[in-house]
């Protein structure tokens, strides 16, 4: 049995007040299944204060993205060392706003995938398609094209720990959700390829699903076999729905 994961992307949202706030009244309606892990992933400035929030909580804590130099000048970025220090466990490796925002490329992201893992953190590898590529006909292409750049450096041993989020980039932050069975077709092919290479990873390793997921629609999302939780975004700033969220993982 693959232990659910849900993980909340806070993105660029938030002061250390608001952030109290919404950790708070999480921690107060979060009552996870002994199965269910979750993953909070503030903005960087504001790690340290989340970290010490969540202080004897069961409640891990992630940053959203990591330079793939462990240190040197490269003013403005964050080494891996540097968030498993604040506190961090899990790291957001190749979001799609990275990808497409800020020109991330394959290569680029399959070396923050290693730098991350030198830490000792578990990297959230996070791959899918645009609307073009969807409509083309492309997204096994793609999606295969990304994860194979992480393979040719790491190697499938690598994914025994790690996690993999499919995120369609046409619906982060567009109110459009892939329908369960559509996810579900990409997470299955993911799982596929990997077991291809290892039986065993291809089993256990986690594979989220990103994209809109609210409360209203992640019992269903999260029914699907291959689907083993959520990478959320705008829900994951508001504490109620991102605990029925949470709660839809059980």
């Amino acid at each position: 049995m693959r232990q659910p994961l849900v993980a909340g992307n806070w993105k660029m949202h938030g002061s250390r007040a608001e952030n109290a706030a919404l950790v708070r009244s999480l921690l107060d309606q979060l009552q996870p299944g002994p199965g269910t892990e979750v993953l909070l992933c503030p903005p960087f400035v504001y790690l340290s204060d989340v970290a010490r929030l969540l202080t004897d909580s069961a409640v891990a804590l992630g940053g959203q993205s990591v330079c793939d130099e462990p240190q040197g000048a490269f003013t403005g970025e964050v080494s891996a060392a540097m968030l498993k220090d604040v506190g961090c466990s899990y790291v957001l490796v190749g979001h799609s706003e990275r990808r497409q925002l800020y020109g991330e490329g394959d290569a680029l992201v399959a070396r923050k995938f290693v730098a991350v893992q030198s830490q000792g953190l578990v990297p959230v590898l996070c791959v899918g398609e645009t609307l073009e590529e969807r409509e083309a006909g492309h997204t096994t292409e793609v999606v295969a094209r990304q994860l194979d750049a992480v393979l040719a450096v790491s190697g499938a041993a690598a994914l025994a720990s790690a996690v993999i989020a499919y995120e369609p980039v046409w619906a982060i932050g567009t109110g459009r959700t892939a329908s369960p069975e559509q996810a579900q077709d990409v997470h299955a092919m993911i799982r596929d390829k990997v077991a291809a290479l290892d039986a065993t990873i291809g089993g256990s390793v986690r594979i989220l699903y990103g994209g809109s997921v609210k409360a209203s629609n992640a019992r269903e999302l999260f029914a699907m076999p291959d689907i083993d939780g959520g990478l959320v975004g705008g829900a994951s700033l508001k504490a109620d729905e991102f605990a029925q969220i949470c709660a839809a993982a059980d």
